[in-house]
């Protein structure tokens, strides 16, 4: 199947089966997991550097969380709802959270 990429009429670099790449930065920012920019559903660069190669993500492209994780003074091996107001467990996207400040919710 061929489209054109999000934010960037006319180029046909729409992959189906293309392996995401995280971190991979856009425009002026990095993503740590599937965006919605100038799309209707998530997608995901499979450049680190997005050159406007793309595919819609999954279930399984969406990112994972990273153990064991720095948090604050603590290691951390698994979810946890430490620091969070609403109780919800999260995870770090990255190593060292007291630095990134990249994270999500646990499923």
């Amino acid at each position: 199947m061929e489209t054109t990429t999000p934010g960037n009429r006319g180029r046909i670099l729409f992959s189906l089966d293309g392996e995401c790449v995280f971190p991979f930065h856009y425009k002026n920012g990095t993503y740590y997991d599937c965006i919605r920019s100038k799309s209707r559903h998530k997608w995901c660069s499979l450049n680190e550097t997005y050159e406007g190669y793309w595919k819609y993500c999954s279930a399984e492209d969406f990112a994972s969380c990273v153990f064991p994780f720095w948090y604050r003074r603590l290691i951390y091996w698994d979810c946890t709802d430490h620091g969070e107001a609403f109780g919800k467990k999260w995870c770090s996207l990255t190593k060292n959270f007291n630095k990134d400040r990249i994270w999500k919710y646990c499923e």
